[in-house]
């Protein structure tokens, strides 16, 4: 009789670690593949460690190194146009 039980909660507690290790690594592999590239989540988490946190996200740098299209410009004083006063 306290044999079966002894075993029933052997395999109800082995059930439950199993699945927790199979949801904590399921947890690392999203977050080491996915989650981690969201800054929101990394700060609310308080992941301050990981070098990806120390890096701008691509989109700050490529505006940087790319030049400045011809609306980006902006114009100077002595690049301005400046129209004739009409005098009559």
């Amino acid at each position: 009789m306290w044999q079966s039980v002894g075993l029933t909660v052997l395999v109800i507690v082995a059930t439950l670690v199993c699945a927790l290790l199979f949801m904590v690594f399921g947890w690392y592999v999203v977050w080491q593949l996915f989650l981690s590239k969201f800054k929101f989540l990394r700060e609310m988490l308080g992941d301050t460690g990981s070098p990806q946190t120390e890096t701008q996200p691509s989109e700050s740098k490529s505006k940087h190194t790319s030049p400045p299209t011809q609306r980006q410009r902006l114009k100077t004083a002595r690049q301005r146009v400046v129209p004739p006063e009409n005098t009559t």
